[in-house]
Parts: C-alpha cells; structure tokens; sequence
C-alpha cells in the first residue's frame, strides 16, 4: 500500500485500534486511537517514504492474532528515521486490521 489517503490507511485498522508511540528513552509512549488527525501526520509528511522490515511474524490466538515486530524506516525530505516497531493484527469481519501497533523512535 503506497497511499496518503487517509480513509485508505484507515481501513487496514480495526475500529478498537490504540498506537502507541514515543523516542527512545522517552518514559510513557503517547497514546493515540482509531479517530486520531491522521490528515494533520500525513500533511506533515510532504515528501516521505514508508518501508518496513520484519523481524518476526508469530501467530497466537488461534490464528485469530498476528504479531510482527520489525524496523520501519521513515524517510522525510532525504532524512532516514528508523524505529523499532510492534504490530498486532487481529482477525475480524473484514479481514486482517490492525488493532494495536507500539512505534518508538530510534533517533
């Protein structure tokens, strides 16, 4: 998916979704949920780039959950920004959504 849609992006998530995000070193992630301004962090990225790179996908629940966790790499205007990330999927009506995601800043 290589959108800046945020309608698009926000039909991968499930509907109870919470994200938590933070800098390393940081001592409480800032929470964030399903109707968050996901326009306002999408405008703030202009000229950006999105890649992500798993570590581990492991299944739990029966199949009903999926974890991965990995590096995403943010490019903004040349500018590389890495940080650690975890994602659980769960499965619902739709398919797999997003229903929590912990993002921390490596710089």
């Amino acid at each position: 998916m290589a959108t800046k849609d945020s309608q698009s992006i926000r039909s991968y998530m499930s509907e109870d979704f919470v994200g938590y995000w933070s800098h390393a070193g940081d001592d409480e992630p800032e929470p964030y949920r399903y109707h968050y301004n996901l326009d306002a962090v999408l405008n703030q990225m202009n000229n950006a780039k999105k890649s992500f790179e798993p570590y581990t996908i492991t299944e739990r629940g029966n199949g009903q959950e999926y974890v991965t966790i990995g590096r995403e790499t943010n490019t903004i205007n040349g500018h590389p920004h890495t940080a650690l990330c975890m994602f659980v999927w769960r499965v619902e009506d739709q398919g797999l959504k997003l229903l929590r995601e912990y993002i921390e800043l490596e710089d």
